[in-house]
């Protein structure tokens, strides 16, 4: 591995400035192939962070599901076999191309808060931060929602076969991979301190290792009950019955009603231009807005002509982070409760002036308007992305999440599912448009994304918490800016910026050290991080040219894979047996 990242670092370091490209061939033939090659088929293909997860959408494209359903059925696998990151205890955004229409649709299946968690609440007890863990960081969760309105808007199978791969790793187990397992493993002690949680996650007292195989038959009946009832398999019956008891155990606040009466919602995404490709993120309460507004001041300068991993385009992305983040972070909030200045903060005169505070010498250690105050903050990667595309060129890029590594530790007892801990997102200030609130949504890290120029479509999105925006604008670039193919994009070293102020900011040792001593002569606090760790999150992306070629990159950082659906070669039924088979040629 260390050969081989070796070998991509120089490779990387000797590309080329290229201009703008819009079709897959002039990419490839821009930059040099690195690492892993790109998957390309005329059929379907799902990228994803685990390969059986992957494995499993692929078998829902081969039963003749499409786009959306695989990636149902690649979700429910992922909440199984990578349980810290995601689950049914979560929530989940995605970005839905329909090909026949050309129209991009926008999910939004983030929870509410419950009824009677409010700052004075909080207050009564002592509690003047918003908690990142524990019962009063705990909204409903909206993946299931999510699934539901999916399938019911797009999918052609029903939901109890979407739900059949996951059920039956559940039941049978399944070997559990490197970088899960390393992860997994570090929460070793929270999981201890919570009986249902260590029911549920820990094997004799520990967490499983690599290659172990892991069995979590409570989640299978809590997925039966999804498969048989869909939303009501999971907001009504045995499984919120759970919820709501875990939650009086800790004092919580959630009612019957809170999960019964929780609905997705359909949005319209928003957009920006970038060199000619329309890239689309969710509107607010995410902080898709921040990647767009970082591409709208990085457009202001010559990116491809400073050149890939050049220390005048990291200083000017890195100091683009921060403006985009500072005005993301002051604005965005659920649109029922507040409305985000949503034109205002993309437009291209913004923009403009925005950038003139970007100081091609020096680095700035602020940025106004300044973080707020109670945020509780991810620099880290707490979530799953996985995209697919099927025959017919559909796209779905989803993105779903606990938030913090075990969501809040709370295991709903006899679920086998976590609860997430996205309400940590909130702040107590009462003058803030995020303000903790029942009913309302918080501030949204995870966001899926989507770009296309002329007849190309890429589904895209890289995870971990507020890296995410940062890292989607990173990967833009280095396809729109310098040539380089998804598979590529997503393998580039990158930086992120976890923090709100000072000028700290971690750079991947992907990035050459020239360059990493230059941005600190500019006054860059940088921090090296070793290639192949989660600190940069983890991307996937698939592609479709508009020529019937359809590509998937999975991201090399983690254990995952882009795999390609197989051509309907042989009829469904058993193999014909050896002696059937001799008997046939003997005729």
């Amino acid at each position: 591995m260390s050969i081989r990242y070796a070998m991509l670092f120089v490779v990387l370091f000797g590309l080329l400035t290229s201009g703008v490209v819009g079709q897959e061939d002039s990419m490839s033939r821009r930059a040099p192939l690195v690492g892993r090659s790109k998957v390309a088929t005329t059929y379907g293909i799902v990228a994803a962070s685990q390969p059986l997860a992957a494995r499993a959408g692929v078998q829902i494209l081969e039963r003749g599901g499409n786009a959306i359903d695989a990636a149902i059925a690649t979700n429910a696998v992922m909440g199984l076999v990578e349980p810290y990151f995601d689950g049914i205890g979560g929530d989940l955004f995605a970005i839905v191309y329909e090909a026949k229409t050309g129209k991009l649709y926008g999910l939004n299946s983030g929870g509410w808060a419950p009824t009677g968690l409010t700052p004075a609440f909080l207050k009564s007890k002592g509690i003047d931060r918003m908690p990142g863990r524990g019962i009063y960081a705990v909204t409903v969760p909206g993946a299931v929602a999510g699934w539901d309105a999916l399938r019911a808007k797009f999918g052609k199978l029903p939901m109890s076969d979407l739900m059949a791969p996951a059920i039956f790793y559940a039941d049978n187990g399944f070997p559990v991979s490197e970088v899960i397992a390393a992860a997994w493993g570090q929460a070793q002690a929270s999981l201890a301190a919570e009986p249902h949680a260590a029911k549920t996650f820990l094997v004799n007292g520990r967490t499983p290792r690599a290659g172990e195989v892991f069995k979590n038959p409570d989640l299978a009946v809590s997925l039966r009950l999804i498969g048989e009832k869909g939303r009501a398999g999971f907001y009504e019956g045995k499984t919120a019955e759970a919820i709501l008891a875990i939650s009086r155990e800790k004092g919580g606040t959630m009612t019957a009603a809170d999960l019964k009466e929780y609905q997705s919602e359909w949005v319209d995404p928003i957009s920006t231009t970038y060199r000619g490709w329309t890239v689309s993120e969710l509107p607010p309460n995410t902080q898709g807005i921040a990647a767009l507004m970082m591409l709208n001041l990085m457009e202001q300068f010559p990116m491809g002509e400073y050149g890939f991993h050049s220390t005048k385009a990291m200083h000017t992305m890195i100091e683009a982070k921060k403006l985009a983040y500072a005005d993301m972070l002051r604005y965005v909030a659920d649109q029922k409760f507040y409305k985000t200045p949503v034109p205002a903060m993309l437009n291209k005169d913004h923009a403009k002036d925005r950038a003139r505070l970007i100081d091609p010498a020096k680095a700035a250690c602020t940025a106004e308007p300044s973080v707020f105050d109670g945020l509780t903050t991810s620099p880290g990667g707490d979530t799953i992305y996985l995209s697919v595309v099927d025959k017919d060129g559909n796209i779905v890029s989803l993105i779903q999440s606990l938030y913090g590594s075990f969501g809040s530790g709370l295991v709903a007892p006899g679920t086998g599912m976590m609860l997430h801990n996205r309400g940590g997102l909130f702040t107590l200030d009462e003058k803030h448009p995020n303000v903790l609130a029942p009913r309302k949504r918080p501030l949204h890290t995870i966001i899926p994304a989507f770009m296309q120029k002329d007849d190309v479509r890429i589904g895209f999105g890289i995870m971990g918490g507020f890296n995410q925006a940062q890292a989607h604008a990173q990967f833009v670039a280095d396809i729109a800016d310098f040539g380089l193919d998804i598979q590529q994009a997503l393998e580039a070293g990158r930086f992120t910026k976890g923090s709100f102020s000072g000028c700290d900011v971690d750079v991947e040792a992907l990035v050459p050290e020239k360059v990493r001593n230059e941005l600190k002569a500019l006054g860059h606090e940088v921090r090296t991080i070793p290639p192949r760790t989660g600190a940069f999150g983890y991307g996937q992306a698939v592609m479709s040219n508009g020529a019937g070629v359809h590509f998937g990159a999975s991201e090399p950082r983690h254990d995952g894979a882009a795999i390609p659906e197989a051509p309907p070669v042989f009829k469904p039924g058993p193999a014909p047996s050896q002696s059937a088979r001799a008997a046939k040629a003997g005729d």
